[in-house]
């Protein structure tokens, strides 16, 4: 049986001028599942989450929330918990007294206490948010967005700034939201992240969808394997090897990625016999990101 659908993009466009940010494109947010959306700066991730909350207004196309809502609406608005990468709360407040003025926004919040157990923040509870550190304000602001309960979570970059040790409580409490239902929206430039907490990925660049799907499915869509290397040969040279689909040079080493890392492999050394450092690896998320994204602007160079 299909999931509820959160919200339901139809040729949704928006322009900046005579620049498209959004260039059509047609998207299901289904419930009870994290969706990542993945896209370089530029993309049109923040646009369309401005569009989502009803901050920007629809130009062209069509946009629904649970089933019927207008975006902003005061009904969509109360079932919906945000956090962006510009907080705009007040810093003078301490994290309790935060926590207890966006709990009085609502009628059943979740515990208080609960939340600063849970995300590691008892310790700071009075101290004023404009004195924490970075991190520590990420997850008093992660706090503050699901304090109401949501069913739809919008998460903007929400672990920029975060050590590890922090990184894995806000992890945590994101999959516990997911087990519990709610309807999460990832906004990440971490591969890691995506790949470990998302059941659906959109890739989006140039104000068009790439591809959608598992971060599994994503990653059988492209080269299967990702060959790093110092060589001398001109990026020129290693497009035209077999199997060969992009090339980034860095200072130190080249990475390829190739269909057919096998045929790949073998033309190389036939070309160079004086690579140094040879490595081969499987594809991930990453890897299908940049190959993606990196084919896009070629085709876009070429037209």
């Amino acid at each position: 049986m299909d999931q509820p659908i959160v919200a339901e993009c139809s040729a949704l466009q928006h322009h900046y001028g005579s620049t498209a940010a959004l260039a059509g494109i047609d998207l299901d947010l289904h419930a009870g599942r994290v969706t990542a959306l993945l896209g370089p700066n530029g993309a049109g991730k923040t646009t369309l989450i401005h569009l989502l909350l009803g901050v920007l207004s629809v130009q062209r196309g069509r946009l629904e929330l649970f089933g019927g809502l207008k975006p902003g609406s005061r009904e969509a608005q109360e079932r919906i918990g945000v956090m962006l990468q510009a907080s705009g709360v007040q810093d003078n407040l301490t994290v309790a007294e935060l926590l207890g003025l966006f709990a009085s926004f609502y009628p059943q919040p979740d515990s208080q206490i609960g939340l600063l157990d849970e995300l590691e923040l008892i310790e700071l509870a009075d101290r004023r948010f404009d004195r924490l550190s970075g991190g520590q304000k990420q997850r008093v602001l992660f706090a503050l967005a699901v304090v109401g309960r949501p069913d739809w979570l919008i998460l903007d970059e929400p672990t920029t700034g975060l050590d590890p040790a922090a990184r894995r409580i806000l992890w945590r409490a994101i999959e516990a939201r997911r087990q519990a239902g709610v309807s999460i929206l990832l906004c990440t430039h971490f591969m890691d992240e995506a790949q470990k907490l998302a059941d659906h990925v959109v890739v989006l660049d140039r104000g068009r969808i790439l591809e959608q799907g598992s971060p599994d499915a994503i990653r059988r869509r492209v080269p299967s394997d990702r060959i790093r290397v110092r060589t001398a040969l001109p990026s020129a040279k290693l497009r035209t090897l077999p199997g060969v689909q992009s090339v980034q040079a860095g200072e130190a080493f080249t990475e390829i990625l190739s269909r057919r890392g096998v045929d790949t492999v073998r033309a190389l050394l036939a070309a160079d016999d004086a690579i140094e450092d040879l490595e081969v690896a499987g594809a991930d998320l990453e890897t299908a990101f940049l190959a993606l994204t990196d084919s896009a602007q070629t085709e876009q160079e070429a037209a």
